[in-house]
């Protein structure tokens, strides 16, 4: 479980490549490098709810999907409304496509969702991201996947450790694999005291903090709650905030900024 970094036609992303030969899925999580978008959302955002040109986070979304390998799975490409809750949806064939177009949507994302899962083929499945917790789970025997949204509200609420049992909840073989993408570290996320101590209350690895939280930190000790051990926990890193040049970040550059995203799927052929 290693995420590598990778660029392809100017596009920079990070993702498991053992895990895409070994069992045909996709976990990739883009940087904000390679995209047509223009200041301040330059340049491969993936929201479309920012203020960005829709037809460009079309073609950003296209130019992602085209370096995955998922080209051809654009028109089932799978988002949420994300609203900074706890919400998890079961994607089927109903749902599969909400929100995949910024340009003459046919449906919009999956309302008030902040995590999305599902067992479908050929489906990928995207959240997007400026400094809240990117979090994937795979089942790789079971051929399952999620994604999830861990903001501090959702964090605080254990949306990632929910995900995870749901995954858990599906018959079939096999364990847990969890990937946390970039996100804002201790370093830079200072809070009120008050919103820390709702932390300190929850999880133990914070109770030497005072003013800074690392959403990060929950994230894993959340997941390891759920059955999903440090050792099978891949995580990619960077703080977004201290790393603008290569991610978005809504602290940072003052909540007016593109997404980038995460992204796994479920390939038909291994």
């Amino acid at each position: 479980m290693v995420l590598i970094r990778r660029e392809e036609h100017g596009v920079a992303f990070w993702q498991d490549d053992d895990l895409l030969e070994s069992a045909g899925i996709v976990v990739a999580f883009s940087e904000r490098i390679g995209g047509v978008s223009e200041p301040p959302y330059a340049s491969l955002n993936m929201a479309s709810h920012v203020g960005d040109d829709p037809a460009a986070v079309d073609l950003n979304r296209d130019r992602f999907l085209n370096v995955l390998g998922l080209e051809e799975s654009r028109a089932r490409l799978t988002c949420a409304e994300q609203v900074h809750g706890s919400r998890l949806e079961w994607i089927s064939e109903h749902t599969v496509g909400a929100g995949a177009y910024a340009v003459h949507p046919e449906s919009g994302p999956v309302p008030g969702t902040d995590g999305i899962m599902t067992d479908l083929p050929d489906v990928p499945l995207m959240l997007m991201f400026a400094d809240c917790v990117p979090v994937v789970l795979v089942r790789p025997e079971a051929r399952i996947i999620a994604v999830a949204h861990a903001g501090w509200r959702g964090a605080l609420a254990g949306i990632a450790g929910d995900a995870a049992r749901a995954l858990m909840s599906v018959p079939g073989p096999g364990d847990i694999r969890a990937y946390i993408g970039p996100h804002i570290g201790g370093c830079c996320y200072e809070v009120e005291p008050s919103l820390m101590s709702l932390f300190r209350e929850k999880f133990v690895t914070l109770q030497e903090c005072v003013d800074h939280l690392d959403l990060g930190a929950v994230v894993a000790e959340d997941l390891v709650g759920a059955g999903v051990p440090i050792s099978r926990q891949a995580v990619q890193g960077s703080c977004t905030s201290d790393n603008v040049g290569a991610f978005f970040s809504y602290r940072a550059e003052h909540g007016l900024t593109g997404r980038h995203c995460a992204v796994a799927a479920i390939r038909s052929a291994c």
